[in-house]
């Protein structure tokens, strides 16, 4: 049901999310995560509180602190808070290459996805927050229903398959 505040018109389609704070446990163990297995760049620290981590050189992506969570635990089942983060890789083969990533560190994968729309892998990052890693395929070749919409479903996706794509020079 939609708020009082609601004016009934969509927001402007320019509009993206630009990053992420987690809260995290140990930011050591995070950036080791996110930088030393995903391979995200550290752009920024505030000395063992927190650190930003980007792709591309953007001002960051993902902000990981531990302003209120240090040596914390995750939350437990059955409460409210984020399900998953969801990055987005520019194509197949860069969400090839971060497959083989979390095989080479072993981390185990949570489940993994063909959405018709997109390909994606799940897991857990060290603090336990959701991660989802995708690609989008392009939108000409999304599913649509008879009306046109977007028919998005949820299938297996091949990981051998994925790990068979070629790997992209940089």
């Amino acid at each position: 049901m939609a708020s009082e505040a609601s004016t009934g018109r969509p927001i402007d389609p320019r509009v993206s999310i630009g990053h992420v704070h987690l809260k995290v446990a140990d930011l050591e163990r995070a950036l080791d995560f996110y930088c030393g297995v995903l391979g995200f760049e550290l752009t920024g620290r505030y000395g063992a509180n927190a650190a930003f981590v980007s792709a591309g050189g953007y001002h960051h992506h993902i902000g990981l602190n531990v302003w209120e969570s240090r040596g914390g635990s995750p939350p437990p089942p059955g409460t409210t808070g984020l399900y998953h983060v969801a990055i987005l890789y520019p194509t197949r083969a860069a969400l090839a290459d971060a497959l083989r990533r979390l095989r080479a560190a072993g981390i185990a994968l949570e489940g993994a996805s063909d959405h018709g729309v997109s390909e994606a892998l799940y897991l857990r990052d060290p603090d336990q927050n959701g991660i989802e890693l995708y690609w989008d395929r392009p939108r000409e070749r999304w599913p649509r229903d008879a009306g046109g919409r977007v028919a998005m479903r949820t299938g297996p996706l091949d990981l051998e398959d994925l790990l068979g794509e070629p790997e992209e020079r940089k």
